[in-house]
């Protein structure tokens, strides 16, 4: 299954209290970045740019665990910049294991190696290693050598001491799908838990445009998700992977992957900042939501991101008959 048993329990209850209490907008994973620091400069992130003014700031382990009480999400996704410089992390890790969180840690991969040893694993707890293609492509794209020769080490070290792995890459107009497909089958030899791929956006902190794609593009480079879909174990839903291929539509659900960081909780999107806000409450009620979508905000127009949609297909957004049992057989497959 693309999600441990247990994790899959713990959502389905949580989203079960949420319908049962009557809310229409709750967090399901919440993007905690501590810092937005980074050793690398990577052509399609705009992080280290958007926040140049703020780059040496980082939260504390109390802010952090103040936000994600304050949001309540139940799975915590600690990103930046990277999160493996950021000097306590293994006690913010700790932290949120204590409060039952599941945690998906991600990482260039770098690191691993040699900060392994303040961790321990949980079935609550998976390294989420970002590759955008093989050794060359890879290199490529995070603008330094090497870089993926230490990612797979990483992968290696961690799964040989018994911790869960998964995999992030992101689909440019450029990208060789065969190459993905290739990178995916390296991967699976090595026992990794599971792979998210998820086209690019082009937020205006990315300095180099010709990167990215229009809707058509992107639905013309994941025509043939289905066949990834049976063969690998893809961290995305049957519902949102209609939505990549053409086949259906969604709404974009935000609010569903809040992101918290050095500057407060940022709105209206991962993606995109217009506000940031002091409380997770104010995030949620005086961002204008109305006004962000596709057909309503011109930067809304090409975004086919996982953390817009993904939570739609959870949620039940825009949901058709047969969507449950899609879901289900999803969640429980081998």
């Amino acid at each position: 299954m693309p999600f441990p048993l247990r994790m899959t329990a713990t959502m389905t209850s949580y989203l079960l209290k949420k319908r049962l209490q009557g809310r229409e907008k709750f967090p399901l994973v919440m993007m905690l970045e501590p810092l937005h620091a980074c050793n690398l400069t990577c052509t399609g992130c705009g992080r280290i740019r958007e926040y140049e003014a703020t780059i040496r700031e980082k939260l504390t382990v109390e802010q952090c665990l103040r936000a994600v009480e304050d949001c309540g999400a139940p799975i915590i996704s600690i990103c930046g910049g990277e999160p493996m410089i950021y000097p306590p992390l293994g006690e913010l890790v700790a932290e949120l294991l204590k409060r039952k969180k599941y945690i998906y840690l991600c990482t260039n991969g770098m690191f691993i190696q040699k900060r392994l040893q303040e961790f321990q694993p949980s079935p609550r707890f998976f390294f989420n290693v970002h590759l955008d293609g093989l050794e060359e492509t890879h290199d490529l794209c995070v603008e330094r050598k090497g870089v993926f020769r230490a990612a797979i080490e990483g992968i290696k070290t961690a799964k040989a001491a018994g911790f869960l792995v998964c995999t992030n890459t992101t689909i440019y107009k450029e990208t060789d799908m065969g190459e993905v497909e290739a990178m995916l089958d390296y991967l699976q030899t090595l026992g990794c838990d599971g792979h998210m791929l998820s086209p690019a956006y082009s937020y205006s902190a990315v300095q180099v445009k010709e990167i990215f794609m229009d809707r058509a593009v992107i639905r013309e480079k994941f025509r043939d998700i289905d066949r990834l879909f049976r063969k690998f174990k893809l961290n995305s839903s049957p519902v949102y992977v209609e939505f990549l291929k053409g086949t259906r539509e969604l709404t974009c659900t935000a609010w569903g992957n809040p992101t918290y960081n050095t500057k407060g909780w940022k709105g209206p999107c991962y993606l995109m900042t217009d506000a940031h806000h002091p409380t997770f409450q104010q995030f949620l009620n005086r961002t204008p939501w109305e006004k962000y979508g596709y057909g309503k905000d011109p930067r809304c127009e090409n975004c086919m991101v996982h953390c817009g949609y993904e939570p739609s297909a959870a949620l039940g957004v825009n949901r058709k008959l047969g969507d449950t049992l899609k879901m289900m057989a999803w969640a429980l497959r081998s």
